[in-house]
């Protein structure tokens, strides 16, 4: 189970942009977070991932209470997580070719090298990997970011606006590869987003931020059907 227990968060002490939310997800759940730009999401997602401290506030991860942040958390809990972002040119050194972006966590923890069967499950073929971000189309490099967010086998993804910058057809390729890992896997999922036809049919279940005010409980939110 992943829980968010009363994080309070932001980049100004004085103004934090989190205030009191509480958010809890079962082991391979998925749950929608909904909301409009600029109220917060983003950054629990963030808190959710160990990739921001907050001001105050508890993160449990299995049942472990998280100790530290991005760095300086503990290799078990920092990898059990993946993430992708919604802007993936923001988050791809233009360096790097696609091969050995998808190959950043499996080098930097020693794991064994699974690039082709991660890039076949993205669909990137060999000469997209060849290739560095700027030869490549925003849905072909957010390709590669999820390949690897998915790299160490995370029992958790958060996906932040993932698809907010692709077109129909590619946001259904990377649901569909999310939807496939999550199967196979018993992952849970957090998936933020704006669009509540999306995460309706992505997700178990969409929370809604305007029910996560102090006092609503841990999970608040309404039912959303399935059916992507």
């Amino acid at each position: 189970m992943l829980e968010l227990r009363g994080i309070t968060a932001g980049y100004d002490r004085r103004a934090p942009v989190v205030r009191d939310v509480s958010l809890t997800l079962a082991a391979g759940e998925s749950v929608g977070l909904l909301g409009p730009s600029g109220c917060g999401k983003s950054t629990l997602a963030r808190v959710a991932a160990l990739l921001h401290r907050p001001d105050a506030g508890t993160v449990v991860v299995d049942g472990t209470e998280a100790r530290g942040w991005r760095h300086r958390a503990p290799r078990a809990q920092r990898t059990a997580f993946g993430v992708v972002f919604q802007q993936p040119r923001l988050s791809a050194d233009p360096r790097l070719r696609l091969r050995d972006l998808i190959a950043e966590p499996l080098r930097a923890t020693g794991a064994p090298d699974g690039i082709g069967e991660l890039a076949t499950a993205v669909g990137l073929s060999d000469d997209l990997l060849a290739r560095r971000p700027h030869q490549v189309s925003d849905g072909q490099l957010q390709r590669a970011c999820l390949a690897r967010a998915l790299a160490l086998r995370p029992r958790w993804l958060v996906c932040d606006e993932m698809t907010a910058m692709l077109d129909a057809s590619t946001t259904a390729a990377l649901v569909s590869v999310v939807e496939d890992y999550r199967r196979e896997n018993g992952a849970g999922l957090l998936a933020v987003g704006h669009d509540p036809v999306l995460l309706g049919r992505w997700c178990d279940r969409v929370v809604r931020w305007t029910d996560l005010a102090p006092g609503s409980g841990p999970t608040g939110g309404g039912q959303a059907g399935r059916g992507m």
